[in-house]
């Protein structure tokens, strides 16, 4: 089957099309910007990329007529706090129009669980969504997810980051509503099993693992999973505001996202039949079963893809093309360079940067710079980065955005996601002289990003050269 796949760069996206190309299907994947799609060039080779911004002016002609089936896999959660309903309905409505203009005949939604009478704004978006695409001039299948657990999910990553950083927690009381989690790998088993089903067409199904647990239960649960145990306390008196501050601070999430994610976790999210398990014969896996295939994964350096390298989780929200061309005027700059002995060594050095291998030198300084970017509202240190050796142009890495990631031109840039009272790039570079090249740019914004760099040169003297001195050294 040809099928068009919404999406394609986020976290379901990159973990359906490999099992899409596997299962034999002609995939096309629609991105808003391919610079930043993070697949292998032998992914790239096996299928047809187009790019389309769905909140956009509809393009006639831009996706080919002869599509078999679509996946809609796009939402807008953590790009605001006030209007990402009103976004969702207009890119749902532009993706009816643009079906209208395909022989599509099946469209596959994956929603939330919206059973209960009173919904957040985040699930009421999701059900509207869901009355939107049945609009559509296609048979629609949707399903209705409860919080899913994998390596990269949002909701796995915050619950890893409260249970390995606070032994002892204060909570507010929304950890006690009732949720029905369910792995990753049903998911895509499930998204998979429904394609071109026609016992699924035009209907909706809830779709959960077999656990109905608490927020506190499932922190619990993961606690014993890693072998350790965790004190969790519950009070009334945190507001939704405190509690978003509570999980931007502790976890890797954005202010935004922790806003919507606390405003969902008031609902319980329960499934309410399981009609499609019996359908295509499919038995979830527990919740403790996820877990522990998460960190399968996690430890075999096979995560995929994560929510952290969503352009969402900072704040650089324009197309990164237009920062690879590193300014040369009205610029400062720091610019180191050394002869290396072994440059294929020190590519892969390079390559490792950030994360657990940190920045080769003065770890302690960037921990701290990190800490004060959270402070002022910035992303901090605690994105990390998804796979220790491998890096695609539009991945987070720790408070840096990757713009360009080409081993060919033994060239890595990075753009800065940091608060700063400017705009900063860090390059590494391996000339054919076997000359490594690091320059560090920024261009100031008015007189107090000049005061900015200037305060922060003797720094750089330490940190830049002890970093490149490390670097050139291959191991």
């Amino acid at each position: 089957m040809k099928i068009l796949l919404t999406g394609a760069n986020g976290y379901i996206g990159m973990r359906l099309l490999p099992q899409l190309l596997e299962d034999g299907h002609q995939v096309l994947c629609t991105v808003r910007d391919e610079g930043r799609f993070s697949i292998t060039k032998e992914m790239r080779s096996q299928i047809e990329v187009v790019e389309i911004d769905f909140l956009k002016e509809v393009e006639p002609d831009k996706i080919p007529k002869d599509i078999d089936a679509a996946y809609f896999l796009i939402h807008s959660m953590s790009a605001s706090t006030d209007a990402f309903d009103e976004l969702e309905a207009k890119t749902a409505r532009n993706f009816n129009t643009y079906m209208g203009q395909t022989k599509v005949n099946q469209v596959i939604y994956l929603s939330g669980i919206v059973n209960e009478e009173q919904l957040s704004k985040h699930l009421q978006s999701r059900k509207n969504v869901e009355n939107i695409l049945y609009e559509g001039p296609f048979k629609l299948t949707v399903l209705r997810a409860g919080i899913i657990v994998g390596s990269g999910s949002s909701s796995f990553e915050i619950i890893r980051d409260l249970c390995e950083k606070l032994p002892v927690m204060i909570t507010p009381k929304w950890v006690l509503t009732k949720t029905q989690p369910i792995a990753i790998r049903d998911i895509i088993t499930f998204l998979t099993g429904v394609l071109g089903n026609k016992d699924t067409y035009e209907d909706s199904f809830d779709i959960a693992g077999p656990d109905v647990l608490s927020y506190k239960e499932m922190l619990e649960k993961y606690a014993e999973a890693r072998g350790f145990k965790n004190w969790i306390f519950t009070v009334p008196v945190m507001t939704p505001k405190l509690s978003s501050y509570w999980l931007y601070f502790v976890t890797s999430t954005s202010y935004k996202l922790a806003m919507n994610l606390v405003d969902s976790m008031k609902i319980e999210v329960i499934a309410k039949d399981k009609r499609l398990q019996e359908i295509l014969n499919i038995q979830p896996h527990t919740y403790s079963e996820a877990i522990d295939m998460a960190f399968k994964k996690i430890e075999q350096n096979l995560v995929i893809s994560s929510w952290k390298d969503s352009m969402i989780s900072g704040r650089f929200k324009k197309d990164l093309e237009k920062y690879i061309q590193v300014p040369k005027y009205g610029v400062l700059t720091d610019h180191q360079k050394i002869k290396v002995e072994d440059p294929t060594g020190v590519l892969e050095n390079i390559w490792r940067i950030g994360g657990e291998t940190g920045w080769y030198y003065g770890n302690w300084l960037w921990k701290i710079r990190g800490f004060l970017d959270k402070l002022s509202g910035g992303v901090g240190l605690r994105r990390g980065r998804t796979h220790p050796n491998k890096l695609f142009a539009g991945d987070s890495l720790d408070f840096w955005r990757v713009l360009l990631a080409d081993k060919e031109a033994k060239r890595l840039l990075l753009f800065a996601e940091m608060k700063l009272p400017g705009e900063a790039w860090l390059e590494f570079k391996i000339d054919d002289d076997q000359i490594l090249h690091q320059t560090a740019t920024f261009r100031p914004r008015g007189l107090k990003g000049r005061l900015y760099w200037y305060s922060i040169v003797p720094f750089h003297y330490f940190i830049f050269g002890g970093m490149i001195r490390n670097i050139a050294r291959s191991t």
